[in-house]
């Protein structure tokens, strides 16, 4: 049901990507009342130069009116 896309800078270690996953999946299935088995997370990395075009451009600034958790910053 559930599916969550994490997109972060790159070069964190497997170990601390699978440990966010782990808790934004138990976290979604509480609040949302599911399964765990329903939730599915995954982690796309960029480098810091490709977040402008690639995330902020793409995804944060065209749906900043339906994000429920706006971001503290601007790519401006």
């Amino acid at each position: 049901m559930p599916h969550v896309i994490i997109k972060c800078y790159k070069g964190r270690s497997e170990e601390v990507l699978q440990g966010c996953a782990d808790k934004v999946a138990m976290e979604v299935a509480n609040t949302l009342g599911c399964d765990m088995s329903s939730v599915s997370v995954s982690v796309k990395e960029y480098d810091k130069e490709d977040w402008k075009p690639e995330v902020w451009d793409r995804d944060i600034a065209p749906e900043m009116d339906s994000l429920y958790k706006k971001p503290g910053y601007t790519c401006s």
